[in-house]
């Protein structure tokens, strides 16, 4: 038997415009839901940032949440937990990791309800260290999952690793960055797709595999390719799958693993099943150390020790005066919430504090890394957000009955701030 496991990534950046959001949700989200609606017995372990579920809530696309809820009810999708604004965790302090979980959490409970009860978690563009284990699993997440480039030891395919923690587990999932690619960039067919699952099975009785891409990459990046691809692997799947109740009763079972395996007769050879199903269905294996990484980082970089290529680059100065100016703001916002003892310099520390939520977002590192992306644009809307949290947490100091050394030495900072940002400006000009 093969059990395939598909994850989709919805996020949008919290910069995104109103009039691609619309778009987005035309030429992908509403689609994607009427190909899961067309096809029941379809599986899907799905990641949704809480900032796209604001967006989506205050620009009137309240009909995809509302269909995405139903298909979580419905026991045919699952949820993940990540960051809310889609941060590159490893690169923000440990506590900034913590609160960026905890909204996002909030804020998909607000509109999802209980349908929205992730076991796994997914750490934005699968950047990973072991720094974010520890909120990650205090958070109380069963599993997480990681490229494939992370995996230090052989390739799982019937079991299923774990990192410990004082004494706790976090089981591990790791994406084939290959296949997945090859579904990214239109690189086979849906024939091809099954055709691929079924010549690993090999010798074994039974293997999986997960697949893990941005949820726009259908119809949106790649014109009806839910239509063209991801639909006719359901309809080619949909007979052989068994009913979701089956599953669950059978995996309810002693001797689950044996019960699944052995009907293949009704099952099919291939299994569509959500990534926290695969728990239940294979041995937990040994303890690794995933290898710092992200889905977009190659071995060369890995050799290089350049773990995040696309969003710290080491040779990247755009990237560098980005993370030095952010981590003023770290500074200044942690100083604000301290200092504020009245209630406008309460309130300007509070504004601050929600800008820096934002301003963590990815996406303006992206479009820096030029391989080949490069927006100025979208790099200079980042920097505004971080320049506004500079300007309300240092107001919050000002306002605040810190001492005059005190706020000198925070102005000094806010100052630092404005050179780093006349410098990336400059580099902006140039490019």
């Amino acid at each position: 038997m093969i059990y395939w496991a598909q994850l989709l990534h919805f996020y949008q950046p919290p910069t995104q415009m109103p009039s691609m959001l619309r778009k987005i949700c035309d030429e992908s989200y509403r689609p994607l839901l009427r190909v899961f609606e067309e096809y029941p017995n379809a599986r899907v372990t799905v990641n949704f940032n809480g900032v796209l579920t604001d967006m989506l809530m205050d620009c009137g696309h309240k009909d995809v949440i509302e269909g995405l809820r139903s298909l979580a009810e419905n026991g045919q999708l699952e949820f993940t937990g990540t960051g809310k604004y889609h941060p590159i965790l490893p690169l923000i302090p440990g506590e900034e990791v913590k609160r960026q979980i905890d909204l996002n959490t909030r804020t998909n409970r607000r509109f999802f309800g209980e349908a929205y009860a992730p076991q796994g978690f997914f750490p934005p563009e699968m950047c990973y260290s072991q720094d974010i284990l520890q909120p990650i699993i205090k958070s109380g997440y069963r599993w997480i999952i990681l490229s494939g480039i992370a995996c230090p030891a052989d390739w799982p395919m019937d079991v299923i690793y774990k990192v410990e923690r004082e004494s706790q587990s976090l089981m591990l999932f790791f994406r084939d960055d290959v296949l997945s690619n090859r579904i990214s960039f239109q690189g086979l067919t849906a024939t091809d797709f099954i055709a691929h699952l079924e010549q690993w099975q090999g010798e074994r009785e039974s293997i999986y595999v997960v697949t893990a891409m941005d949820a726009e990459t259908y119809g949106h990046h790649i014109q009806d390719w839910e239509k063209t691809f991801l639909a006719k692997v359901y309809e080619e799947l949909e007979p052989l799958t068994k009913p979701l109740q089956e599953v669950k009763q059978a995996t309810a079972l002693a001797g689950q693993h044996a019960a699944l395996l052995t009907n293949n007769e009704a099952a099919g050879n291939i299994q569509m099943v959500t990534v926290s199903q695969l728990l239940d269905l294979f041995p937990h294996g040994q303890q690794v150390e995933p290898r710092p990484s992200s889905w977009s980082t190659t071995a060369d970089d890995m050799q290089a020790g350049n773990y995040y290529p696309l969003w710290q680059d080491k040779k990247n100065e755009v990237h560098r005066l980005q993370w030095e100016h952010l981590s003023i703001c770290f500074e200044l916002v942690n100083k604000a919430l301290h200092y504020a003892d009245n209630e406008e310099s309460r309130h300007s520390a509070a504004i601050a504090r929600g800008l820096l939520d934002r301003a963590e977002h990815s996406c303006q590192m992206w479009w820096a890394s030029n391989r080949p992306m490069w927006d100025i644009n979208l790099i200079h809307m980042g920097l505004l957000d971080q320049l506004r949290t500079v300007v309300n947490a240092y107001r919050a100091i000002s306002k605040s009955g810190a001492s005059e050394e005190a706020k000198r030495e925070c102005y000094y900072r806010t100052v630092a701030a404005r050179d780093v940002r006349n410098k990336l400006e400059d580099r902006l000009f140039v490019q």
